[in-house]
């Protein structure tokens, strides 16, 4: 008989059985404070380079009109797709209070067929770009602080790029602190730094308070009519400040909703508001198509010190795109899109604070190389944005799924938010595709090469799976060929991990095969990630006794959960199940070949999932089980 039924997989809890469904943080001091430190760096940074990259977009078009058209396309569009489109719709679609475009796809409820295939290749392809855009966002944002000190004298111009590298190589180590250790350090710096963009903007609208007209929406709509196609391209620009927008969605499992809105309608959205304006205005008083408006804001004697400001809120603003990385992975990862990799939980507190090893590496390598690259955040510019326009997009396709299937809207109402986001959406998504050729090909071409890594490894473990069904048996021939055979079985206690939900699965078929004894108990124990983040403790296990001594397991996890079957089991142990002494544990590892009948494409992608199996993460470090109790077997199997 089953131990414990698997219905209602909801909420969660610990090993300990107390609640683990992420309690939404109060938006207290503390939370705030975490928030502007992990979440909103990007977005906090970006009037670093957004009226300077309209600028050069529009070279001398750029005018008082032109300036203040910009500014409205600005306000707007924070208004629009932060204010509106992220805090209140996207935000609201929170998977028990996990973020980003992977749990919104876990919503959807999408399955690997017919319609829902598109959805899912659309969930899985934003997650991919978020990783191109994460790899571009550090160099951009650094570079642009570094380069204010050109402002005062040209002395640090031929070191401005090893200095960015410097800082980019010290902010990526910092990451094996964990981002509670990081926000909260990180957290006073950025209030400090939106009090000192929001003063700075102030001081400039003294020199020309007028341009607080730009929030009428009619001078963007202006600007966009009446200059052309130079109109429609300066969109890529305006749309360098929104960028952080899909990073703050992913960032939500790591300090909350309601800390995340606080932050941004009571200090961030006010600070931006008053910085950019007074950019415009400050230019307007003072046309100067060459110098950067940020910097020229403040006073000289306050340039340097407002250089080490800026520096400090740059390498946080890499912060938030990299944490959103970090949470993208595990979740794709125990969603079964991700091979498997080690994760480190960083605090003992919060579910969403982990260390990724091979995403911080391989983020911080490809963002030096860029930066080495293109040496400028002029030139970068062209790069940015092209992989989150097509994230943005992707995210309102979902999102509208959401509110059809999931929250039961009337068809009017979903088509109508639908419409008016994606209309912003994929005017951005437009004028970004101009960059192509500017380096915007990158992003888009890295996120493709993750998403072919997804795809594939999904593919491989279905079709690994199919291939091993044929060498299981049935509970009921397994338990006749034990008595026929005479197989001895031996004291102690095997416990077999397997995919297969039913019946005596290959890697303990393949055991007594080959050594022809079985252990006096045996369990087949499988692991199944939910599309929930947690699991209850009453549904956290399912046991079912097939025969003397034979049992199956299966342990569920939430897609955020840290899987600890040793002390999944000892919780089993302690509801009833059978004492098991000192259990072995048993894994096969699978060495994947091609068929040679296969096409080359195919042997290809068999050839790319070998070499994902063979440096997935070791069972050790994925289910925490001890490496002394641990036996692995080896089989090549042909795909």
């Amino acid at each position: 008989m089953p131990y414990a039924s698997t219905a209602a997989l909801s909420a969660g809890s610990d090993f300990n059985g107390q609640p683990h469904r992420r309690i939404e943080p109060s938006p207290g001091r503390a939370t705030i404070l975490l928030a502007l430190g992990i979440v909103y760096g990007d977005l906090g940074t970006s009037p670093l380079y957004t009226l300077q990259t309209i600028v050069h977009l529009m070279g001398r078009a750029f005018d008082a009109d032109a300036a203040l058209g910009s500014l409205s396309l600005v306000f707007w569009s924070l208004i629009v797709t932060i204010s509106i489109k992220y805090s209140l719709l996207v935000m609201r679609a929170d998977n028990y209070g996990e973020g980003g475009i992977l749990a919104l796809m876990a919503m959807t409820g999408a399955r690997w067929s017919g319609r829902g295939r598109s959805l899912l290749i659309a969930g899985l392809f934003g997650a991919a770009l978020i990783y191109g855009d994460g790899i571009i966002t550090p160099a951009i944002s650094v570079l642009s602080a570094v380069e204010g000190v050109n402002v005062a004298t040209a002395i640090f111009k031929p070191y401005t790029m090893p200095i960015a590298v410097l800082i980019l190589l010290g902010l990526f180590t910092l990451q094996t602190h964990g981002t509670a250790s990081v926000g909260k350090a990180f957290g006073p710096i950025m209030l400090l730094w939106f009090i000192t963009i929001g003063g700075l903007g102030v001081f400039g609208l003294f020199s020309h308070p007028e341009v607080l007209a730009a929030l009428d929406p009619s001078c963007g709509l202006r600007l966009l009519t009446t200059h052309g196609f130079a109109g429609f391209a300066v969109l890529g620009g305006v749309f360098l400040a929104v960028t952080g927008g899909e990073a703050l969605y992913a960032d939500m499992g790591h300090v909350g909703r309601a800390p995340i809105r606080v932050a941004w309608y009571c200090i961030v959205l006010p600070a931006l508001i008053l910085n950019y304006a007074g950019q415009v205005a400050a230019f307007i008083a003072s046309p100067d198509l060459d110098s950067n408006p940020f910097f020229k804001l403040a006073p000289s004697v306050a340039l340097y010190p407002l250089v080490a400001l800026a520096t400090l809120a740059t390498i946080i603003a890499s912060q938030a795109i990299i944490t959103g990385c970090f949470s993208m992975t595990r979740q794709a990862m125990q969603l079964g899109w991700f091979p498997g990799i080690r994760i480190r939980q960083t605090s003992a507190d919060e579910y969403g604070q982990i260390y990724v090893p091979f995403v911080n590496w391989t983020m911080m390598l490809m963002t030096i190389a860029l930066t080495a690259t293109f040496g400028t955040s002029d030139r970068l510019a062209g790069a940015y944005g092209t992989a989150v326009s097509t994230t943005m997009v992707l995210t309102t396709i979902l999102l509208f799924e959401v509110t059809c299937r999931r929250w039961h809207w009337p068809l009017w109402q979903s088509v109508a938010i639908a419409v008016v986001l994606l209309g912003v959406d994929l005017s951005f998504f437009a004028a970004n595709l101009l960059k192509l050729l500017e380096g915007g090909w990158i992003p888009l071409t890295f996120g493709l090469l993750v998403f072919i890594v997804m795809i594939t490894g999904h593919s491989g473990i279905t079709t690994l799976h199919k291939r091993n069904a044929k060498y299981s048996e049935t509970a009921a021939a397994f338990l006749g060929r034990l008595t026929a055979e005479d197989i001895v079985r031996v004291p102690g206690t095997g416990i077999f991990l397997t995919r297969f939900g039913k019946g005596m699965p290959p890697i303990i078929v393949n055991y007594v095969t080959q050594t022809r004894s079985l252990f006096e108990t045996v369990v087949a124990l499988s692991v199944s990630f939910e599309s929930t983040p947690r699991v209850w403790p009453a549904d956290r296990i399912k046991c079912e006794k097939l025969g003397k001594g034979l049992w199956h397991m299966t342990v569920h996890f939430g897609f955020v959960e840290i899987p600890d079957l040793p002390s999944a089991i000892s919780a089993a142990r302690r509801e009833g199940l059978p004492a098991w002494d000192r259990p072995t544990f048993y894994i096969e590892r699978y060495d994947a070949v091609s068929r040679s009948k296969r096409p080359w494409l195919s042997r290809w992608r068999v050839a790319l999932f070998a070499f994902m199996s063979r440096n997935s993460a070791h069972a050790v470090d994925r289910f925490r089980i001890p490496s002394k109790e641990l036996v692995e077997i080896g089989r090549r199997i042909q795909l």
